[in-house]
């Protein structure tokens, strides 16, 4: 990516809306964090409820840091005129882990493919722009499996340098999924695989 190594760029939390006005249809254009593609579906229920009169709610999403996946949907308008348009934006602010949706309600008049790509573009253009957009670690997750009776001694590294602890299950052998910035992650690697009895595996992003 183009952000600065071990960062990536993205919005702080889920914005107000804007609203974009093109010879009487309005667009209103939402932002949102998201980590997950099911973040996805009910956060665009939530729009089509909150503008019931909308005759699209398109959107286009970008997740992932080294291993990026996006999409884009037009919901119903002329192919490519509302997603990409939209996911354009994404990639001209250089975000990822980010949603971005924009309601049409028609105002009777039609705007034209180059219409509709131009104010699909603008609407997600001034939504980012009013958001706060911020720079986050990227983060590595690991698979930490042992035997009980390291529990402690486990426990107390991971306390000792403050690492993230995603889940964990103590049911038979111990497993925790932790969490480490990349800038640390062979420190973290290198720590556990020093511990006799700790198998240590790097997850996919």
């Amino acid at each position: 990516m183009e952000n600065k190594v071990g960062l990536y760029k993205t919005v702080s939390k889920a914005s107000e809306g804007i609203l974009y006005k093109d010879r009487k249809s309005k667009f209103y254009a939402y932002t949102f964090p998201i980590t997950n593609e099911n973040d996805i579906k009910p956060i665009i229920e939530r729009i089509r409820k909150k503008h019931p009169t909308a005759n699209h709610v398109c959107y286009a999403w970008r997740i992932g840091v080294e291993k990026q996946r996006y999409r884009a949907n037009d919901d119903g308008e002329p192919n490519n005129s509302a997603g990409m348009p939209i996911y354009g934006q994404i990639k001209s602010f250089g975000l990822t882990n980010v949603l971005i949706a924009v309601a049409r309600i028609f105002g009777g008049t039609k705007l034209g493919v180059g219409g509709l790509i131009s104010a699909y573009r603008t609407a997600a253009q001034f939504a980012l722009e009013s958001s706060s957009i911020i720079e986050k670690a990227v983060k590595v997750n690991y698979n930490l499996c042992f035997s009980y009776p390291l529990l402690s001694r486990v426990m107390r590294v991971i306390k000792q340098n403050a690492i993230d602890i995603v889940k964990q299950d103590m049911s038979t052998d111990c497993t925790i999924e932790i969490s480490v910035k990349l800038s640390n992650a062979l420190q973290t690697e290198y720590i556990f695989k020093g511990i006799h009895g700790v198998s240590i595996s790097k997850l996919d992003d």
